[in-house]
């Protein structure tokens, strides 16, 4: 009995086959571990606002900081315009979200000066809020409230 033994052709031939399946598989894996890492990075980076957004944010924690030291009834009306126009124009909502914290602060603290945040609460949501206008070219300051 005869036994069939691979010619050198067909060796080589196999070899390169699972080179170039190796290749392949490398290559693909690559690909998703980029993706993956785009993904990653684009999941945890900050929304960034136009310099339109930033500069009514700048706008509205300027007046904020000029309302909270008046009378609560003036205050809740620029709240509500305020928030009305901000809602209405701002397109970053989460921009917008963190100048609307500020906002409500700024009225709490016209009604009842006690109640302002601490100089450390308004420092942290002013660096969560430049955040999101590093590409705009707008720095964001807010100022502290109450005395």
């Amino acid at each position: 009995m005869a036994t069939i033994t691979g010619t050198p052709t067909n060796q080589q031939n196999r070899r390169r086959n699972r080179l170039i399946l190796g290749a392949v598989a490398g290559a693909a894996v690559a690909a998703l571990a980029a993706g993956g890492a785009y993904w990653w990075q684009d999941r945890n980076e900050l929304s960034q606002a136009s310099a339109e957004d930033c500069r009514l944010a700048q706008r509205i924690v300027t007046e904020g900081a000029e309302i909270a030291a008046g009378p609560a009834p003036e205050a809740e009306k620029w709240w509500k315009a305020t928030g009305d126009e901000r809602r209405a124009t701002m397109e970053d909502g989460y921009l917008g979200a963190k100048i609307s914290r500020y906002e409500g602060w700024a009225l709490e603290t016209a009604g009842e000066p006690a109640a302002a945040p601490s100089a450390k609460d308004v420092k942290s949501l002013q660096e969560d809020a430049r955040g999101h206008c590093v590409d705009s070219g707008v720095t964001l300051t807010l100022p502290p409230l109450g005395s």
